[in-house]
């Protein structure tokens, strides 16, 4: 079959992208075509991938992506293919993988009333409708229980379109047998000392990870600890705020901003506490990344797998509604029990064992490929 992907942006270190990218190649590697839509690409292009980006500007984000639809609609009817995937909401889709929330739900609960007068809601709002309408037959990839009952509660869609998937943790995040030498070699390499505590946070997009309550955190610690920690923030988003507020708070040297990277595993395995204290997050991949490499974990309940760190006994979850004096006190009693983080370490790496934390794009790739659509 010729099967197209659709998604706004693609880049080597976004959790959607990476799901793209593994769940395209399950279905090449099963013998289908890949043609790839999107507005910008970056890094390098699988071979035997087509990636066609499409000559679209605008002013406004929703004028874009409407003129993208339209785009892809065009070169869609000229150049068919079989199924139409996207990672993100728009219309005309046979399969959406739903890495993002649902919109209506925020709209109507975290917004003021006014704003759905506003074009840019009203674009937004029917392209989830696009896909989640009784009217229309998009399938639907979920990876999180939690979305599930907003969708239903908003567009009243059939159960029978939902397909849940388990995790899909790439394997190369998995403790090595040589994990204690990567370790070493690691904290080596950035002048860490067996004394030091290594605090990280990777993802894109460093307000909504609630990267401000990690370094708030950090600065709260007593003395003793503060003394001896640090916290590197790992992803794709402008840091210059959040040094602001490092500085204000008197633990700029504590805190390091490192784009985005290809190695990531070696910071799981060479840190002592992985801090996700986000403000909302659908599922939090990295959550299970930290895992599966055996690194405690500190996370807020409102993230889709945080229910895992509970379930494994890996970690602490910070219950809601969120108060930064919680926060502070479990990474304070973390970093200070050695012992504790010994043991998580060794329930998240038995977890790791015996669970599917694993199998997403295979199973995306059963729905895609599937003869019902």
């Amino acid at each position: 079959m010729q099967l197209a992907f659709v998604l706004y942006k693609y880049f080597p270190f976004g959790g959607l992208q990476r799901d793209f990218m593994r769940i395209a190649q399950v279905c090449q590697a099963r013998g289908h075509s890949i043609r790839v839509y999107t507005l910008i690409w970056e890094g390098d292009v699988p071979s035997g991938f087509e990636v066609v980006v499409a000559p679209v500007k605008a002013f406004s984000n929703h004028r874009r992506n409407e003129k993208f639809t339209a785009w892809i609609e065009a070169d869609l009817a000229k150049r068919p293919v079989d199924r139409v995937v996207g990672f993100n909401k728009m219309p005309g889709l046979d399969v959406y993988y739903a890495a993002d929330p649902c919109f209506e739900d925020k709209a109507q609960t975290l917004r003021n009333p006014l704003y759905r007068f506003f074009s840019r809601y009203q674009h937004f709002a029917a392209y989830e409708r696009a896909v989640f309408s009784p009217a229309v037959g998009t399938e639907i990839l979920m990876i999180s229980d939690v979305q599930l009952p907003l969708f239903t509660k908003h567009y009243r869609t059939p159960l029978e379109r939902f397909h849940m998937l388990p995790p899909g943790i790439s394997p190369d995040r998995r403790a090595p047998p040589n994990a204690a030498e990567v370790r070493a070699e690691f904290r080596d390499e950035f002048k860490l000392s067996d004394d030091d505590l290594l605090l990280v946070q990777i993802g894109s997009g460093f307000i909504t990870k609630g990267v401000d309550r990690s370094i708030r955190a950090v600065a709260a610690l007593p003395p003793a600890l503060k003394s001896r920690a640090r916290l590197m923030v790992i992803g794709q988003d402008d840091p210059a705020s959040f040094q602001r507020l490092a500085r204000s708070l008197g633990v700029a040297d504590q805190v390091e901003f490192l784009t985005g990277r290809s190695d990531v595993p070696r910071f799981l395995l060479g840190a002592d506490l992985l801090v996700h204290p986000a403000y909302n997050e659908n599922t939090g991949t990295v959550l299970l990344e930290a895992l599966v490499a055996g690194l405690p974990v500190l996370v807020t309940d409102v993230c889709g797998y945080a229910h895992y760190i509970s379930e494994a006994d890996c970690g602490l979850v910070v219950p809601s509604p969120f108060d930064q004096k919680v926060l502070n006190k479990m990474l304070a009693d973390m970093l200070n029990n050695v012992e504790l983080r010994q043991s998580w370490k060794l329930n998240a790496l038995r977890f790791a064992d015996q669970e599917d934390l694993y199998s997403l794009p295979e199973r995306a790739a059963d729905v895609i490929l599937g003869a019902h659509l």
